[in-house]
């Protein structure tokens, strides 16, 4: 007894962990050969290779010596770059042609390198069609078949046209489209058969059929194929008890589970062929293809149907999507109409209970009740209102906002058992609020009728005690009615409530801000009117302020005259000149629309404009600026503006004694500072001391949060402040 017959066996548990994916074995339609990807050398194989290539001992054999040259120089192009798929055609010593396509496998841990696991390359020889078909005819009937599938309306439309499509280029005898639901059970919802053919159309499968690790197998690799399903499976040789077993993941030629088998034997398959629907990355679905005598599905053929399950795929999304689109375009004008109907002038359950009708075609229910503390209403078929309370408090138990939509309560709440008749199906939104409103829509019960392919409950048996699994044996219809269930609320119908739920909100708050504003009209236009007052006093306490300014600089002035020469009234000229570096920036500060910004290069402008005047019109030309435009708090403004007074006052007093002479000024800024510069071409020397003026540039760049550098030219002094354009937090 070989390995893969004591593994084939082993009683499963479970049948969503049987290793199908590394069988170590092959159907009997090809040749399965592992090799070295360097060397390519063989290393393994399965399959009657001795009969096919005539070699007898073919391990350590490079594979131009069993195959060919010109098939062995394809094969080590590939391996340079690691490439899988089609690598052309051989001819077998039997005299027909086999289909060579190559796969990668990890290989065993002694191959592997620090790096990353070795690969193995994998090459199947398959039986090929024995045609000359050409390339042109392949394309052309996929065109005609995706053409066909192009012009289907509906989705059901497109899955009819699909399995004529697939049955007329396989040949198999029966072509079932065969959908996942939400369950995990399968339907068939289209066919194609032969007028001898069992029909499938409309059955259910239960989730059992197609075991978890299948349907991975699926997403990986889209066609399966069992030409023949009396094959006596072909074992890996020689094997290798202490490396893993190699993953046949991407085999086509992978030997099938026995329990499969048996199940396509009860169904009277003689021969199996599988394609995946596969939708934005999920398994939708399979074209399921049956045959009751053998029949092979050659390489060519297997692309074919990867292709057109592609295009399949696509026109099922896009005919999805478009069906989506107009329910939601339809419900959309529906919810706009019930919020327009919608009274201002009552509260919103009352608002609502007059739309009673609107809002249960909205979603297609047979009944609606609205909840709201004390308050319950219901319209059309409704379970009783101590139900209703209940479903209610139920609905505000369950987290988030999200809808809840269910075509089964009482598997939610068993309560619901009882009310099943009015009561299987619920949507249920819930608007937050002082006052929380929940509105529940119903469906009533619905007593199906679902037929299966033979009796689910015998789909995996216990024959033996032991645990060993086993398919059932007939599938013949079996009927089954199906209670506690009404229609699936829709995808479309679940956001429209969500979009309803939203719309409730906005309108409860509009509403109430509508009703706010009128109680607030009163109150604003006597504000209105108190606004205008202050901002009458506003500009004339500015006025004020400006003109008190003004007076203190005139008054400054005047006193400076009438002393004469001397320290006093040198003194006095300088606090005039720090009155009128205040004066400007209030001026600009309170005028216009009170903006709180001021052009920082404007104000200095005027500013040095101002001083140069008041030293004398000889000052005026020896003033250079050079000022970019910088933007600063009003208050920053006169700090700033105060430094650069005491600076330019400096400069007059010790850089020329009092006499004229060049001074620059320059602003600049960079990313989130500014930078002063005031220098001059005196004498030098004149830096921070301990008198007045010093004390005052000191205390006023502290305030900024900036600093000042003074740096002796050679002639003359430039001083530098540096500060931040925005006060620092």
């Amino acid at each position: 007894m070989t390995d893969y017959d004591v593994r084939a066996q082993v009683a499963l548990n479970d049948c969503d962990r049987e290793p199908i994916h590394i069988p170590q074995a092959i159907q009997g339609h090809g040749l399965l050969l592992v090799l070295n990807p360097d060397a390519l050398t063989l290393e393994q194989g399965a399959g009657a290779i001795e009969d096919l290539t005539g070699q007898t001992r073919w391990i350590g054999l490079p594979i131009a010596d069993l195959l060919g040259e010109v098939v062995g120089r394809r094969l080590r192009d590939m391996a340079a770059i690691r490439e899988a798929g089609f690598a052309g055609r051989w001819r077998a010593a039997n005299r027909l042609e086999y289909d060579v396509v190559v796969y990668y496998a990890p290989a065993g841990k002694a191959a592997a390198t620090e790096t990353a696991p070795a690969l193995r390359m994998v090459v199947e020889v398959e039986q090929s069609s024995q045609q000359a078909r050409l390339g042109v005819e392949l394309i052309t009937r996929l065109d005609t078949a995706g053409a066909a599938l192009e012009r289907s309306a509906t989705v059901q439309g497109v899955c009819e046209r699909a399995a004529d499509a697939f049955r007329s280029l396989t040949g198999f005898e029966r072509v079932m489209i065969y959908r996942f639901l939400d369950d995990e059970a399968g339907q068939v919802v289209a066919e194609s058969r032969a007028g001898e053919a069992t029909s499938f159309l409309n059955h259910h499968f239960p989730a059992t059929d197609i075991p978890r690790q299948a349907r991975a197998l699926y997403l990986r690799n889209p066609v399966r194929v069992i030409p023949d399903t009396r094959y006596t499976p072909q074992p890996l040789r020689p094997p290798y008890p202490d490396e893993p077993p190699l993953d046949m993941s991407d085999s086509g030629l992978r030997s099938v589970s026995p329990i499969h088998i048996q199940y396509l034997h009860n169904m009277g398959v003689r021969a199996s062929a599988s394609v995946s629907i596969i939708v934005d990355d999920v398994l939708w679905g399979l074209v399921a293809c049956h045959s009751s005598t053998p029949l092979l599905l050659s390489y060519e053929l297997r692309v074919a149907c990867t292709t057109l399950a592609r295009t399949l795929a696509r026109q099922l999304k896009t005919k999805a999507d478009a069906e989506l689109y107009r329910e939601r375009v339809r419900l959309r004008r529906l919810e706009d109409e019930l919020i327009i109907g919608l009274s201002r002038d009552r509260d919103l359950a009352s608002g609502l209970g007059d739309q009673a009708g609107a809002l249960k075609d909205l979603v297609g229910a047979d009944g609606v009740a609205i909840v709201q503390g004390d308050r319950i209403e219901g319209f059309g078929h409704v379970p009783p209102p101590e139900a209703q309370r209940q479903i209610a408090d139920w609905l505000e138990a369950q987290p988030g906002l999200r809808p809840v939509a269910t075509n089964a309560l009482s598997t939610l709440l068993p309560e619901a058992e009882a009310w099943r008749t009015h009561a299987s199906g619920l949507l249920a939104v819930r608007l937050p609020g002082p006052q929380p409103l929940s509105l529940l829509w119903f469906r009533a019960e619905i007593l199906e009728t679902v037929r299966w392919a033979g009796d689910p409950s015998t789909a995996v048996k216990s024959t033996d005690g032991g645990g060993a699994l086993t398919p059932r044996a007939s599938f013949a219809e079996w009927r089954e009615t199906v209670s506690g269930r009404a229609r699936r609320w829709g995808a479309a119908a679940v956001e429209s409530a969500a979009r309803l739920r939203d719309a409730l909100s906005d309108f409860t708050s509009v509403t109430q801000l509508r009703s706010l504003n009128q109680s607030l009209q009163a109150r604003l236009s006597e504000r209105d009117l108190r606004l205008e007052q202050q901002e009458f006093l506003m500009r004339e306490v500015n006025h004020r302020v400006q003109n008190s300014l003004t007076l203190v600089s005139s008054f400054l002035g005047l006193q400076a005259r009438d002393l004469g020469d001397g320290p006093a009234k040198v003194a006095l000229q300088e606090a005039r000149r720090r009155v009128r570096a205040v004066s400007p920036a209030h001026t600009r500060l309170y005028r216009g629309d009170h903006d709180a910004a001021i052009d920082l290069s404007r104000y200095i402008g005027e500013l040095v404009e101002d001083l140069g005047s008041s030293m004398g019109p000889e000052w005026v030309s020896a003033i250079e600026t050079d000022l970019a435009p910088v933007c600063v708090g009003a208050d920053r403004a006169v700090t700033i503006g105060l430094i650069l007074t005491e600076l330019i006052i400096n400069a007059q007093k010790y850089a020329y004694d009092g006499a004229p002479g060049p001074l620059r000024i320059g602003l600049t800024e960079a990313d989130d500072s500014l930078r002063l510069v005031v220098s001059d071409d005196g004498k030098g020397g004149h830096k921070a001391g301990k008198g007045f003026g010093s004390m005052m540039i000191g205390s006023l760049v502290a305030q900024l949060g900036g600093q000042i550098d003074y740096r002796d030219q050679k002639p003359g002094l430039e001083v530098a402040l540096r500060t931040r354009i925005e006060a620092p937090a």
